[in-house]
């Protein structure tokens, strides 16, 4: 079975999807709209922007989830999938190629959750860190003992060995800290805005399930599986909680690709910019045996 996955923030770079807009006439289109509901020229930034301006948050999500949608048109007719997934921000992508959102409605909704989230970090300053080399339970362990400093928790759960906490500077360094002295390979503050996936995110999620209540979903064509509990949805209205959700939850992605092979994918495409995913799938599939055509098709 077919799964299709798409990857979220930090996979940007300058330059993509130039070459996707020269040669697919029907994903030019999408860039072209996209600069005019954006009220900006985000097709510039993409393609020939600094790498400062594509970090800024309310670029960087609207210009992954663009491009990643608009990978996924230029596979036309081969575009067939028994399931989709997204990591973060690719969740409101693999939505648009089950066909719940429609291009236009999930790019406002993207847009909004950058604004939003952009807003929420200048409100409530934090950071994130990569732990790699220590099982979760001892991530987590951590995180509670640096709790008395502040808020931090484990944010994303990306693959055996490598997960992303989240949360206040001081209480993010402390959990570093913690995590070295108990063999972290690598402990490492990442150069981020704020505190994804954590609960500093609390008023860009009240702003984004504003947005989403305004926003027309449809039942999608495959199941679409979520970062907030890992399971397949195809009820609108799970979906959407989910999505409100997972602002403020950990982004569940290692539980996800298990139970997208669980439910017999056997072969995955990662739609967007990098191979991120690919890496994490790989570690994924080798921690339970499991046998799996892993592709990219980024452009």
């Amino acid at each position: 079975m077919k799964a299709y996955v798409f990857p979220g923030q930090g996979t940007q770079y300058v330059g993509m999807g130039k070459s996707l807009y020269d040669r697919h006439p029907a994903t030019r289109n999408l860039f072209e709209r996209a600069d005019e509901i954006l009220g900006f020229q985000i097709t510039k930034t993409m393609f020939e922007g600094t790498d400062e301006e594509l970090r800024e948050t309310r670029v960087t999500q609207p210009a992954v989830y663009l491009y990643s949608v608009a990978v996924a048109m230029s596979l036309g007719d081969d575009f067939r999938p028994d399931m989709v997934g997204g990591h973060s921000l690719g969740e409101f992508s693999a939505l648009t190629a089950a066909g719940c959102l429609n291009f236009e409605d999930g790019l406002r909704l993207v847009s909004a959750r950058a604004h939003a989230m952009q807003k929420a970090c200048q409100q409530k300053p934090g950071t994130m860190a990569a732990i790699i080399g220590l099982d979760d339970a001892t991530v987590e362990a951590a995180c509670a003992e640096a709790s008395n400093v502040g808020i931090v928790v484990a944010a994303n759960y990306n693959c055996p060995g490598q997960l992303v906490i989240s949360g206040e500077m001081d209480a993010v360094g402390a959990a570093v800290e913690i995590l070295k002295e108990k063999g972290a390979k690598r402990a490492l503050m990442l150069p981020v805005s704020g505190a994804f996936h954590s609960p500093l995110m609390l008023s860009a999620k009240e702003e984004l399930e504003e947005a989403i209540s305004k926003t027309v979903f449809h039942e999608p064509k495959c199941p679409v599986y979520q970062n907030f509990d890992g399971k397949p949805h195809t009820d609108i209205d799970e979906i959407k909680k989910n999505l409100i959700a997972q602002l403020t939850g950990s982004v569940r992605w290692t539980e996800e690709v298990r139970n997208m092979i669980s439910s017999g994918a056997d072969w995955f495409m990662e739609c967007g910019p990098g191979r991120a995913l690919q890496g994490m799938l790989t570690k994924i599939t080798r921690s339970i045996s499991k046998e799996a055509v892993i592709l990219g098709a980024d452009s």
